[in-house]
């Protein structure tokens, strides 16, 4: 399978590319509009991957099966229906769009050609200990899920970004833009195909010279499965030694299960910390090793015309809810 990319305007397109890479496919180009700033690090990931000069040449290859999206949010949209419609399937870096209208559009372009538009939800699919919850889970170590507690910290990094970012109107909101990892995880540790946003809002506390960037979000989302909090900020310290303590905490009827996804905070720097606690166990877990199966089954979707990495109403309906999430906490009507 070969791929090429559209846009590397977010540092998520290191471990998108990479990933896919490492379960076999083959990236054979990329575009990018001007010089944003990850393209150095991106230029040392990925040094003998030809830069393409224009989009139309990386969206009218006949060998490439998948264009993995990474520009600025709100071109993504935009970027995703000229490649499905090139005859692509998709995977775009979250948010997949910044509008339900956007949302709309996506859907009845996938619906006409029938390409893949997969969100990659990196919280979730580039993270070994969900690997090893998932498997847990559906075990049934934990009884019947009802509730996932998650919080997703940030390193502001102000050096590393370009100007889009602290633009409301481009990348979309906290919420739509990270609290969409949140809302992919409740969906899919409760088994829930629809819920409902009870709660959402949204401030700028520590950054008031950046007025279009809001810095803390929260939203309670509730399905006929189970129940759902959700904080979101861009507030790591220095001191930390990544990026953010991201923590998921699901509770089932006989037990729950703690990810210290990216850091173990206070105790060492192990990344992919899983505790377990239900009626005969009481541990913690490495899962460093429970690999990562969204990429080869992705892959094995757009050769079988399946829907294995992740069903496509899943990815619809995450975008939906964390678009409407975004409305309710600014206030505006959906």
């Amino acid at each position: 399978m070969k791929f090429g990319a559209i846009g590397i305007d977010h540092i998520h397109i290191f471990g998108m590319s990479q990933n896919l890479i490492d379960a076999g496919a083959d990236f054979v180009g990329w575009w990018t509009q001007g010089s944003p700033k990850p393209l150095k690090g991106f230029l040392k990931r990925f040094p003998n991957v030809p830069r393409i000069q224009e989009a139309d040449t990386v969206l009218n290859d006949p060998e490439i099966d998948l264009i993995v999206i990474s520009c600025i949010p709100k071109d993504r949209a935009a970027w995703a229906i000229k490649a499905m419609e090139a005859g692509k399937d998709v995977m775009v870096d979250k948010p997949g769009c910044i509008s339900l209208s956007e949302l709309d559009q996506i859907k009845e372009v996938v619906k006409r050609t029938g390409r893949i538009w997969s969100v990659e939800f990196s919280e979730r699919f580039e993270v070994p200990c969900v690997t090893k919850a998932a498997e847990l889970v559906q075990a049934g170590a934990i009884g019947k899920v009802v509730q996932t507690l998650g919080i997703g910290p940030h390193r502001h990094n102000p050096h590393m970004r370009d100007d889009w970012f602290y633009d409301n109107e481009a990348y979309g909101g906290i919420i739509a833009d990270i609290g969409s990892h949140q809302i992919d995880q409740f969906l899919f540790f409760t088994g829930s195909t629809d819920a409902e946003i009870e709660h959402a809002s949204v401030g700028n506390y520590a950054n008031p010279d950046k007025p279009g960037l809001q810095d803390y979000g929260e939203f309670v989302i509730k399905s006929e499965h189970g129940h759902g909090y959700v904080r979101l900020d861009w507030y790591t310290p220095d001191a930390l030694p990544t990026w953010g303590d991201g923590r998921l905490n699901i509770l089932g009827t006989k037990g729950y299960i703690e990810l210290r996804k990216y850091v173990d905070a206070g105790t060492n720097e192990q990344t992919d910390t899983l505790i377990l606690v239900n009626g005969e166990r009481c541990e913690k877990i490495d899962a460093s090793d429970a690999g990562l199966p969204y990429f080869p089954r992705l892959i094995a979707d757009i050769k079988n015309r399946t829907q294995t990495a992740m069903p496509q109403a899943h990815a619809f309906k995450t975008m939906e809810l964390a678009l409407k999430a975004q409305a309710l906490a600014d206030g505006k009507n959906q």
